[in-house]
């Protein structure tokens, strides 16, 4: 998508209107909005000047000193002296390590006419008193441009620790450079996990090194074009761990997704022999042929998948793996498989879905062994029973993640009686590539999806209004793009924003500090600043005041 010069002068003014219609203060661009803000009166601001100080516990070579430098540059055109631990002086900004301070994301914030002072028990929290400090900057303009910051007293730490966006490169391939920048993007809003889909059956995106077929032939989807996206490609492991240490520098987890049992044709058009019995001979096409699935009774499926996950548990650090588990269509595959019916008579087996059991314990005996926790996605829409009870034989051990529309109170319900963790990803709120708006092009055509637009977004309350205890084992949320209408970064962040700022602060800011009509105003500055920054947004001129 490219738009004209005169186009985004026009998407500019519009926007500026918007953000001046409201009122501009060292509020005003907040978001997620903090969870206690004390404004302070009566006293003289902050003035960042050629003699400002940085007073210091952290190391020299600390990320959050470089962002520091970073904002007071981009906002007030000025660098601070770095004067260490013992720095003083009449204009200090103080960034420090309090050990104190509960919470590994808890920071505090307070400005005086003498005094910057953000402090926090890790550099996490840190970066985020940053984070805050820019958005501060970015609202107070008449404040910013004087190089002044308004007294202000800050205290705040997210309500669900797990705070997550998915990106889909398994459908259309996504070089490195634009994922580094869509996590950039992430970074101002204080999300913290990744999730990468690498596998599915339109492609296989990750090196590994004990099967490289997997990546010679389920990495080219359209051999044809070209080996650098949108149909093709891959990410070796070397480019992987580079992406983790820049991911990690922006307090961001990535965890690798690799989907099983179905959505396997990029794997099955390697291994054809790793398929069930009667779908050996046909013909593997990425992206066309769909609802193929790993035989559960073939010991080669669980050897390869037992070297991938080896592989993949040795480049992402992160304590979890996610398997997929979902839209299985075992009436396709399982049940007319000679090899699963067998399995299934010496299990004593009655129905088909009852081999996930076995398929899972075999493969999660993997996830265990290379020390990872198994992440699922919470599928009871095909393993329905009589009088709408629910079979749910999930381990204990694996987190899972709602995300049929409709069935995330069942699948709050059951996780809490089970024991399961539980991350919020309901498509009636958090399915990022659904439509904006009706005719929103080309999602609208994609899938049949329903249309989410932004206030839906913003409504979604992730404890569903449930008492404490009920709600408990949340913990947290996740908007997820579905990369199959979606082939440039530019298309992607158009769908995630302005509704991943919606998300953002339902996975941080209590509900009683939330407001739809307050996030209005506090969105139109932040979407100038991402424009300005090159991000493709949706301006939603539906919500716009007229005044």
């Amino acid at each position: 998508m490219i738009l004209s010069t005169k186009k985004l002068k026009l998407i500019s003014l519009f926007l500026l209107t918007a953000t001046l219609s409201f009122g501009q203060s060292n509020t005003s661009a907040l978001l997620p909005l903090p969870n206690h803000i004390e404004q302070v009166t009566g006293k003289k601001n902050f003035t960042v000047t050629p003699q400002t100080v940085v007073k210091t516990n952290l190391p020299k070579q600390a990320f959050c000193l470089f962002e520091l430098q970073r904002i007071l540059r981009d906002r007030v055109g000025q660098s601070a002296i770095m004067g260490g631990f013992q720095a003083s002086g009449n204009s200090v900004i103080e960034l420090w390590t309090e050990p104190a301070i509960k919470g590994e994301e808890h920071y505090m914030i307070e400005i005086s006419e003498s005094k910057l002072s953000i402090k926090g028990s890790t550099q996490k929290a840190l970066f985020y008193g940053l984070k805050t400090l820019d958005q501060i900057l970015l609202g107070d303009v008449c404040n910013t441009a004087n190089k002044q910051i308004a007294p202000i007293r800050i205290d705040d730490e997210p309500r669900y620790g797990y705070r997550a966006l998915m990106l889909d490169p398994a459908r259309h391939f996504l070089p490195l450079e634009d994922v580094k920048f869509y996590i950039d993007q992430m970074a101002k809003y204080k999300y913290n996990i990744l999730q990468l889909h690498l596998t599915d059956d339109q492609g296989w995106r990750v090196e590994i090194k004990a099967h490289p077929g997997l990546t010679e032939i389920g990495a080219f989807r359209n051999p044809k074009t070209g080996p650098n996206g949108p149909d093709n490609g891959f990410y070796t492991q070397e480019q992987l761990k580079e992406l983790v240490r820049y991911a990690a520098d922006r307090n961001i987890e990535i965890i690798p997704e690799l989907d099983i049992p179905g959505h396997t044709v990029a794997v099955l058009a390697t291994y054809p022999e790793l398929g069930c019995t009667h779908t050996d001979t046909i013909q593997k096409e990425m992206g066309k042929t769909v609802d193929l699935m790993l035989c559960a009774n073939n010991e080669k499926v669980y050897s390869v998948y037992d070297d991938i996950i080896k592989e993949i548990a040795a480049i992402f650090p992160s304590s979890k793996i996610h398997l997929g588990g979902d839209e299985a269509v075992i009436e396709k595959n399982w049940t007319k498989c000679d090899h699963c019916q067998s399995l299934m008579k010496q299990l004593g087996y009655t129905k088909e879905s009852q081999l996930m059991n076995y398929f899972f314990d075999k493969i999660l005996a993997s996830v265990r062994k290379y020390g990872k926790e198994p992440m699922l996605w919470c599928e009871l829409d095909n393993i329905r029973m009589p009088a709408n009870e629910y079979l749910f034989d999930y381990p204990k051990d694996v987190t899972l993640v709602t995300w049929r529309a409709g069935l995330t109170p069942k699948c709050i319900e059951l996780t809490a009686k089970h024991g399961n963790s539980l991350i919020m990803a309901p498509g009636e709120y958090a399915y990022l590539d659904y439509p904006q708006l009706k005719g929103d092009l080309p999602e609208f055509n994609n899938w049949g999806m329903p249309v989410t637009t932004l206030e839906t977004c913003y409504q979604f309350d992730p404890g569903y209004g449930l008492p404490a205890a009920q709600q408990a084992h949340i913990l947290g949320i996740s908007g997820t793009l579905w990369g199959e209408a979606m082939k440039d970064i530019n298309r992607i962040t158009y769908m995630t924003y302005p509704r991943g700022l919606a998300l953002a602060e339902a996975g941080w800011t209590q509900m009683e500090h939330r407001s739809w009509d307050s996030f209005k105003e506090r969105m139109y500055p932040n979407l100038m600043n991402l424009m300005k920054q090159g991000v493709f947004v949706r301006v939603p001129f539906e919500i716009v005041p007229r005044r």
